[in-house]
């Protein structure tokens, strides 16, 4: 089947117009993949709606003016990003959605019909991806899928995702401005914590998505926020109880490490988990009832007692950190949290209001993070 026969002379004359003054270029993408893509791009599948992240920082202007389809997901996962890009920029409430390629409720037919010049997939959907044979399929149709890396390893692949898709943007101007910054901002806490001699790494347990479940208690291993607490000076208390980046750690566990530092990681999820326990916090959060939550859940048995409880140092940060480019933000918190004595100066707020300063088209908001003794900063 070729790219004519599925859509017709008409649209094969639209796609024309569109990469009038597009080239293609060939890029090696995160998962290894030579991929060929007439660039710039002037229409893009997001394969996560959360991939907002990053196009709001490359198409500051108006982040959706090359997406022409999306996946249905930042609504339900960080419902105040959505409501923040939605008053400024209300058309993209009209972008086509469509379902995950995990839970097989992808359309061909429709991504066909959007006409993209590329898909951006995040690299953890390879494998469904690959499964189901949509690489295939969508190349078949002339769709080339491109991957990204903001939550696997996100510090070797965030500065390259940026760059890859810079050039697909053409804006590797704009990637390179922001891969600088995010480099300045992670040495701040990096150089500090490399120049340290026979530094004690405070245990420290972090819980995934605290409250969501009833069930005790998810976390990371040596990735993703487990990686995120090493690089903060941290030892990850997670880390030889879960082999890969997620998994859970029982109640029985966290009693007998007795861990110096708690950190939960949420949002919310009202749309999952209507009247959880989730801990909201994220961009215009209600602190004070974030708190009142935190402190609840740590009135479970596993909690109960623990060093962390006893001594006040439980926190919770914005889970989405976890899938963005701005990783760097929550290391910085973290390391404040961590090791307050060296990090006197640090102000990760002050690091976010400039990113959304530079880079974001939303205005700054607080409420990403708070500390059951109410200091979010020790």
């Amino acid at each position: 089947m070729t790219l004519r026969s599925v859509l017709g002379a008409s649209a094969l004359s639209l796609i024309a117009a569109s990469l009038a003054q597009a080239d293609p270029i060939t890029l090696t993408d995160i998962a290894g993949r030579e991929v060929t893509v007439d660039a710039p791009v002037d229409r893009v599948i997001l394969g996560e709606g959360r991939q907002v992240f990053f196009t709001a920082v490359l198409d500051g202007d108006n982040p959706f003016a090359r997406v022409v389809g999306w996946r249905d997901d930042l609504r339900q996962a960080s419902p105040e990003s959505y409501e923040a890009y939605a008053e400024k920029f209300p058309e993209l409430a009209d972008i086509p959605t469509f379902g995950g390629f995990k839970d097989g409720t992808f359309d061909i037919e429709q991504a066909v019909s959007l006409q993209p010049d590329v898909m951006l997939m995040n690299l953890e959907s390879k494998q469904a991806t690959e499964e189901a044979g949509y690489e295939e399929k969508l190349a078949k149709v002339g769709i080339p899928i491109v991957y990204v890396d903001f939550r696997e390893k996100p510090f070797e692949h965030t500065p390259a995702s940026m760059e890859i898709i810079g050039k697909l943007f053409g804006e590797e101007d704009r990637a390179a401005e922001f891969n600088t910054f995010y480099a300045e901002q992670m040495a701040r806490v990096t150089d500090v914590i490399e120049a340290q001699e026979n530094l004690e790494r405070p245990l420290t347990f972090v819980e995934r998505a605290a409250g969501y479940s009833e069930d005790c208690c998810m976390s990371f291993g040596d990735a993703n926020f487990g990686r995120f607490v090493e690089l903060a000076g941290g030892e990850n208390m997670a880390s030889p109880f879960i082999p890969g980046t997620f998994g859970t750690v029982n109640a029985e566990q966290i009693i007998a490490s007795d861990p110096d530092q708690i950190i939960a990681t949420g949002g919310n999820w009202e749309a999952y988990v209507p009247g959880g326990d989730w801990i909201g916090v994220g961009p215009g959060a209600d602190e004070d009832e974030a708190r009142r939550k935190l402190a609840a859940l740590m009135e479970r048995p596993g909690f109960t007692g623990v060093k962390a409880v006893e001594t006040g140092q439980v926190h919770a940060i914005w889970h989405q950190f976890y899938n963005a480019p701005y990783s760097f933000v929550a290391v910085q918190q973290l390391a404040r949290w961590i090791h307050p004595e060296l990090f006197p100066d640090l102000d990760p707020e002050a690091t976010l209001k400039e990113l959304h300063a530079r880079f974001l088209p939303v205005d700054y908001r607080p409420g990403y993070w708070v500390s059951l003794s109410g200091d979010e900063t020790n």
